[in-house]
């Protein structure tokens, strides 16, 4: 992956440049982003531009042999980790299980769509009627990748997919890793809820934030994403109709919603609505204040923000993606879905009165 074949994120291409160039390369970086933006392709076009056997100044060649080895993510000295649990591709004790499991299907997965979401990981890892976790055996597996001589001379990437995931014990051994890092070993550590990973973690990470998509980068990645679009076109169909009933005060009819939303058939489906509707919110209270230029809506959709933006309350934006977020933390948690959507479409109702 070349940072040319990646659309937007010109600042943070910048800046990996200049490290690269500088020699002043941080051990660990966190990338956080909206689901969905590109981390994890900017990652490995860092690792790619650090490794180039003939590097440009703006990019790596993609023709030298380690070039061509991360492109197809065979390079030796290349770890992902990701949440997991046993499922229907991979049997076995959970606790014993490590990402070396899954690493085939997580690649696969990679190379098809390096934007891939997070319920699509799971249902091409075979577990999407499960949440998964970086667990113990996992933070055992790093410690032991990085225990052995690198194969070769140039930089090692352990790529770290959602560290949120991770444990109080795994976070404690990726710590040590961290705290006394291997000669040219960088970690990449890929976030889309930073507020959630241990604070002395992101404390060792050298943080940049990964912007959501404009519509023209989005047109530049659909030959990745066109699988998704039915099921995005589902939750912004739910999204708009929920917030509809909502500003018409149609508690039964919000309820209903709920139900349709708990009846989703995976909860990792239930978390990606909740994903999406906390980005409607969010371009709700951008529209809300006359900020529609820093939104990522879609052209065909802006009457319909602007409309609905001016009928619901101040504040209900702010107050609604709190609630939104608590539900995603509930679904994490394996608690009832039917209870999460219940209990958000009251709060959702109690955040359109005229004062919150």
């Amino acid at each position: 992956m070349r940072f040319a074949d990646i659309p937007g994120d010109a600042d943070v291409k910048r800046a990996m440049i200049n490290m690269a160039k500088s020699g002043r390369v941080p051990h660990a970086i966190m990338l956080y982003e909206n689901e969905g933006c590109g981390a994890l392709a900017l990652g490995l076009a860092f690792l790619q531009y650090l490794n180039c056997q003939d590097r440009g100044e703006e990019d790596s060649c993609g023709q030298c042999r380690n070039c061509g080895q991360i492109e197809r993510l065979t390079y030796p000295d290349l770890r992902f980790s990701f949440p997991i649990t046993s499922g229907t591709k991979v049997s076995g004790a959970a606790k014993d299980l490590t990402c070396d499991a899954y690493s085939a299907l997580f690649k696969e997965l990679v190379l098809k769509n390096p934007y891939f979401a997070e319920n699509e990981l799971s249902a091409a890892l075979g577990i999407d009627k499960k949440s998964g976790l970086i667990s113990v055996a996992e933070g055992k597996a790093i410690m032991q990748k990085l225990s052995l001589a690198p194969v070769t001379d140039g930089w090692r990437g352990i790529f770290v997919w959602l560290p949120e995931k991770m444990n109080q014990q795994t976070a404690n051994m990726l710590l040590k890793s961290l705290e006394e890092p291997a000669e040219k070993t960088l970690f990449i550590l890929i976030t889309h809820s930073p507020e959630s990973v241990l604070t002395t973690i992101t404390s060792r990470c050298q943080g940049m934030r990964v912007m959501p998509l404009t519509k023209e980068e989005k047109a530049k990645i659909q030959k990745y994403t066109d699988s998704d679009d039915a099921e995005t076109s589902l939750y912004d169909e739910l999204f708009k109709s929920l917030i509809e009933r909502l500003i018409a005060r149609d508690l039964a009819g919000s309820l209903e919603l709920g139900e349709a939303l708990a009846g989703l058939e995976s909860r990792e489906k239930q978390k990606a609505f909740c994903i999406f509707a906390g980005e409607g919110v969010r371009s709700l209270m951008l529209y809300r204040r006359g900020l529609q230029h820093l939104s990522s809506v879609e052209e065909g959709d802006a009457a319909w923000y602007g409309s609905a933006a001016q009928k619901l309350p101040d504040g209900f934006a702010e107050a609604a993606g709190a609630a939104i977020g608590r539900a995603a933390f509930l679904l994490e948690r394996n608690v009832l879905a039917k209870i999460i959507f219940c209990n958000l479409v009251n709060r959702l109702f109690e955040c359109t009165k005229t004062k919150i």
